[in-house]
């Protein structure tokens, strides 16, 4: 990325509410290290984040952002609304972030710092903390909170997100055959995902022969795709570090009786979430509306962790938000609210009875519920 994908008034606003929710806990500054977090908060969109980086964002002041001094162009080039301040690679970002602390001002004063995250490991947390004089509190979680209602700019990258994974699992699915190389149609794939315009995702693609479906989170290999064994395809295209996920069950040859009925029953699951997604609900009677399409089909023994999860900004090695999943769970107290970005997903794998899955991206809008990904459902066959 040469630019920011937000305007100054986005960012400028995101920093008022993370201001706002700092007052009111009564803290006088904040350091983030989550790399979704500092992208939503300043724009900065870049692999640099492997090594840590640090968003000190005071109440009255403008936020300087730590990191290694080699990152100074990019962020430069990207990042408006934050002072850069970069450290050589003989001291971590930690050393520098405490002396920014002090020379901003923050000696003695209570400060917020990001404890559950993947961009901030324990030893550096301990060794920020140990070299400024501050009162430490956790604020896990609250620009997360932020991240779930998607603004009308985020609602625009996500619907150009879908349209890339449209094109990268219709170019999936073309490419699967009987004899076709697990790395052709990766291939394919790939290529039709970065000819769409789409930046490199999260994670994924995760495209694998059925013998390998209980491996969640593995993709291609060097096999052969062969007719009789189902191939499960789920990927996401990204814009911006925003990601639109879908995911398909393809057959090569033919499809089995009982596969054709249990994919009739993953449509009507997906359309009764699809339906019980309104302002208002409870993340439980979302799922309650899945499993009760499931206990109708003769499936009451078949239970899922959830049926979906929130999606939007993602860093490597995720398309979740972070280094956790906020699903759409049995038992989940979550509020549901317009603008909501969802991977809902009607999962009926190892049923018994018959075996099929679909996914797709799902916003909730003024209007409604609204798909994103229209990559053809139901029974595909190739």
């Amino acid at each position: 990325m040469d630019r920011n994908p937000f305007s100054e008034a986005e960012i400028a606003g995101r920093l008022s509410k993370v201001r706002t929710a700092l007052a009111e806990r009564q803290l006088d500054a904040a350091v983030f290290a989550s790399p979704e977090n500092i992208f939503y908060l300043t724009g900065l969109d870049h692999w640099g984040y492997f090594a840590p980086h640090l968003l000190i964002v005071p109440l009255d002041r403008r936020p300087v952002l730590v990191t290694r001094s080699m990152e100074k162009v990019t962020i430069e080039n990207q990042v408006k609304a934050a002072e850069f301040r970069g450290h050589s690679d003989s001291e971590t970002a930690a050393d520098l972030a405490a002396r920014m602390i002090s020379e901003l001002g923050l000696t003695g004063k209570r400060i917020g710092l990001e404890h559950w995250t993947s961009g901030l490991s324990h030893g550096l947390a301990l060794k920020l903390e140990a070299q400024t004089d501050a009162q430490w509190s956790d604020i896990s979680g609250l620009v997360d909170g932020m991240r779930r209602v998607k603004s009308a700019e985020e609602q625009v990258l996500m619907r150009r997100a879908a349209k890339v994974t449209d094109a990268a699992a219709g170019a999936a699915i073309a490419a699967i055959s009987d004899g076709a190389a697990e790395q052709e149609v990766a291939a394919q794939c790939v290529a039709a995902m970065i000819r769409a315009g789409g930046h490199a995702p999260g994670f994924g693609p995760f495209i694998r022969p059925a013998r390998r479906l209980g491996e969640e989170h593995t993709t291609w290999g060097d096999g052969i795709y062969r007719a009789g064994e189902p191939v499960f395809v789920e990927l996401s295209g990204c814009i911006s570090r925003y990601h639109a996920p879908l995911g398909r069950v393809i057959r090569i040859g033919s499809i089995k009786d009982e596969d054709a009925a249990m994919a009739e029953v993953t449509a009507k699951a997906f359309d009764a979430v699809v339906k019980a997604l309104k302002p208002g609900v409870k993340a439980r009677d979302v799922y309650a509306a899945w499993q009760g399409v499931a206990d109708k089909a003769g499936l009451s023994h078949y239970r899922r962790h959830h049926c979906g999860y929130l999606v939007g900004i993602g860093q490597p090695p995720s398309w979740t938000g972070g280094n956790s999943v906020t699903g759409l769970r049995h038992d989940s107290d979550l509020e549901i609210e317009t603008g909501m970005s969802f991977h809902i997903l009607s999962w009926l794998m190892g049923t018994g009875r018959g075996d099929h899955f679909v996914s797709n991206t799902v916003l909730l809008t003024d209007a409604g519920a609204e798909v994103l990904t229209r990559t053809p459902a139901g029974s595909i066959v190739r």
